[in-house]
């Protein structure tokens, strides 16, 4: 009885290590098409923390951001197209957001395009500034967020001014960031909040990932060129 309780204990082991080292590698697959692993699963090579608030770590295979101070953190390498994935988790009542072609780390709001990250699970109509929206700037076609304390899949297709975002398998997000042409106004007359028009938004830059006062976590972030 005790040996075949620890053969158990044993095979539970076994399977949660299998389980976890599934996250934050590359399959065969990925290999091929180019895919890179921007996070180990280990450590933050590869980011920079943009303050000394201490509120990033890695913590059980995810990067943690613990909610304190705020700020950003960045790759260290920039890119202009590609295609990134990820997934995320939100406390209750979160917000975050990830940054794509930041090309000035001191003013990402204002120099790069932000994916909202929020709690807004349930919302029958998703507005400029929930989860899977392009900030102030559009709102996702549809609510496809799963609640707190669950892992979402975010997918971000960026190829000069095509701009997409998959969130959970569902298109969220098809726009063409040349119909922004004025800073501070949006296709429709509806005003945004940048200096930039965003038909700008076509540099190469850093991804970031935000700290806005709230726990967040990210896992399994790869990328493709896309040439």
């Amino acid at each position: 009885m005790k040996y075949r309780l620890l053969l158990a204990g044993v095979l539970v082991c076994a399977l949660s290590v299998s389980v976890f080292a599934d996250h934050n590698t590359l399959s065969p697959r990925e290999q091929r098409f180019g895919w890179k692993l921007l996070f180990n699963g280990t450590d933050l090579s590869g980011w920079t923390a943009a303050d000394q608030s201490g509120a990033w770590s890695v913590q059980d295979g995810t990067i943690y951001c613990n909610g304190r101070g705020g700020g950003y953190l960045y790759s260290n390498d920039q890119h202009k197209n590609f295609v990134l994935r990820l997934d995320f988790k939100v406390s209750p009542n979160a917000n975050s957001g990830v940054f794509l072609r930041v090309w000035d780390r001191n003013d990402p709001v204002n120099t790069g395009i932000e994916v909202q990250i929020l709690d807004s699970y349930g919302k029958p109509n998703p507005g400029k500034h929930d989860c899977g929206a392009v900030y102030d700037i559009t709102a996702p076609l549809k609510n496809a967020a799963r609640p707190a304390g669950e892992w979402n899949s975010l997918s971000i297709c960026c190829r000069d001014d095509c701009f997409k975002v998959f969130l959970n398998g569902e298109k969220i997000v098809d726009i063409k960031l040349s119909d922004w042409t004025e800073p501070g106004k949006n296709p429709d007359g509806t005003p945004n909040k940048f200096k930039y028009a965003y038909k700008d938004m076509v540099k190469p830059g850093y991804i970031g990932l935000q700290n806005h006062g709230h726990e967040v976590w990210f896992r399994n972030i790869k990328i493709r060129p896309l040439y």
